[in-house]
C-alpha cells in the first residue's frame, strides 16, 4: 500500500498553506494497492515531536471507516467517514502549528479488514484498540515544518 502527497514528499518540507502560517488546510493525499480485502480505512495524523518532555503525541487528524475505494482525498478535503477528536478537541483537520523547531508530522493509513464499531468524537487510543486485530495493511507519509 502506498500514501502520497503532491505537496510534500516523505520526510520533506511542509508547505505552510498547510499549516496555520498558511490556509490551515489538509494537504492532498493519494493512496494505492490497498488490499483487495480491505473492508475499511483508517487515516491518523499525530506529531510525536509535540510533547516530547513528556512523552506525548499531539493528536491532529482521525478518521476511520472511509471507503475502500477511495483513492485520494482532494487539499482541504475532510473524507467521508467517522471523525475522532484530537489533541486540540477538534474534530477536522488541525494544521501544524508548531511552538519549537522542527516538528515530524506522521500520516498514517491502514486498511482494516471490518468496519469499526466506534463512535465519533472517540480517541485516538480508542481508534488504535479497535483496529488492533483488524490492519491488513499500514503505510506512513512523514512531512516537516518548522515556523520562521
Amino acid at each position: 500500500m502506498t500514501l502520497t502527497s503532491g505537496a510534500f514528499s516523505h520526510e520533506g518540507s511542509m508547505p505552510a498553506k498547510y499549516t496555520c502560517d498558511g490556509d490551515g488546510i489538509s494537504p492532498p493525499l493519494v493512496f494505492s494497492d490497498v488490499p483487495a480485502d480491505a473492508k475499511s480505512l483508517a487515516l491518523i495524523m499525530d506529531d510525536p515531536d509535540a510533547m516530547k518532555p513528556a512523552g506525548k503525541v499531539w493528536d491532529h487528524w482521525l478518521v476511520w471507516n472511509i471507503d475502500p475505494s477511495i483513492r485520494t482525498i482532494l487539499e482541504g478535503e475532510e473524507p467521508v467517514g467517522m471523525h475522532g477528536v484530537g489533541t486540540s478537541n477538534t474534530h477536522v483537520y488541525h494544521p501544524p502549528c508548531p511552538p519549537d523547531g522542527p516538528h515530524r508530522y506522521s500520516f498514517r493509513l491502514y486498511a482494516l479488514d471490518t468496519m469499526l464499531d466506534l463512535s465519533a468524537g472517540s480517541t485516538k487510543a480508542e481508534l488504535e484498540q479497535a483496529m488492533d486485530g483488524h490492519i491488513l495493511a499500514q503505510v506512513e507519509l512523514a512531512g516537516r515544518y518548522q515556523r520562521m
